[in-house]
């Protein structure tokens, strides 16, 4: 008993070190340890002249699942998630152009449209022909955008928050978007607060060591964040996709949170008179990141979607 809370006591010791002196060293071992978790490995591939860093795990019969992180996300952004998919599927989470350690030139364009070309060139290399496509706010865009451009490619569409349509109501987000704000921005470190509180409806406390990491990465490309966003708000407010949503031919599944702060519940119903073959579940008390926020009940409707289609 002695030796384990020995071992117990020196494991915790060794956490508050590595908190305190790298803190950093700390957040990658959580980072890894999450994707162990799920069954993830992280690969690359080479597609056109960029290197695509992408997140792989789960079985590998069956049609693959390619799931799209969100404005400010990558790849892990669905670490939480895969222990509940890899069971049954192939997962496959790429940092998408801009974020993550994907190219983040900020000479080149990152608009939806480009992004789904890109997207394309990225299924190509990885010679999957057809996939379970999804993707969260804009990731959730592009899939929307993509199901419609590359609809033989495309086995079935799940929507996570996914920007790209207006609602009847608008978003605090839009509105301060109609008035030049960017809601997502970054000034300061105690910005970080205020932004995990506009996501998520319960956000969970991140310790100030951890904070300062995820403050320096948005800072050290604070002018590519802030072109990609108005970018996306741009074609979201001026040029959505609503009239087109009559061209998705897949099976589509509209996962929302009621309590979304960024991109209005009101989209739902938008969403499932445009898409013929649809169907949706809005989960209370959940805000923009069901998939982070109630992972298990999320992917319990996921689940259930595709053993349908």
């Amino acid at each position: 008993m002695m030796i384990i809370l020995y071992i117990l006591g020196a494991f915790i010791l060794a956490l508050l070190a590595g908190y305190f002196i790298l803190p950093k060293a700390l957040y990658d071992l959580m980072t890894a340890l999450l994707r162990f978790r799920g069954g993830m490995r992280q690969k690359s591939i080479k597609v056109g002249d960029n290197i695509w860093p992408y997140l792989e795990g789960g079985r590998h019969d069956g049609v693959p699942m390619v799931l799209l992180h969100g404005f400010g996300g990558d790849k892990d952004n669905w670490s939480i998630y895969a222990p509940h998919i890899t069971k049954y599927h192939r997962l496959i989470a790429p940092d998408l152009p801009g974020f993550g350690e994907n190219d983040r030139s900020l000479d080149r364009d990152y608009d939806i449209a480009s992004q789904v070309h890109r997207l394309s060139a990225f299924l190509d290399a990885m010679n999957i022909p057809q996939c379970h496509i999804g993707g969260n706010s804009m990731g959730g865009f592009i899939a929307l955008q993509f199901a419609m451009e590359y609809p033989d490619k495309v086995s079935s569409l799940t929507l996570f928050n996914n920007a790209g349509v207006m609602g009847a109501d608008k978003s605090e987000l839009a509105i301060a978007a109609e008035k030049g704000e960017n809601s997502l921005a970054l000034a300061d470190l105690a910005d970080v607060d205020r932004l995990m509180a506009f996501i998520s409806y319960k956000p969970v406390p991140m310790p100030k060591n951890f904070k300062k990491i995820f403050f320096a990465e948005a800072e050290a490309h604070r002018d590519l964040l802030d072109k990609i966003f108005w970018q996306i708000a741009g074609a979201g407010i001026n040029h959505p996709l609503n009239d087109r949503l009559g061209e998705i031919a897949a099976p589509t599944l509209i996962i929302w949170g009621r309590h979304d702060r960024l991109i209005d519940v009101s989209c739902v119903s938008v969403l499932e008179e445009g898409i013929r073959n649809s169907e949706s579940i809005i989960f209370e008390e959940t805000g923009h990141v069901p998939m982070i926020e109630k992972p298990k009940e999320t992917a319990a409707r996921h689940l259930a979607f595709l053993a349908k289609h």
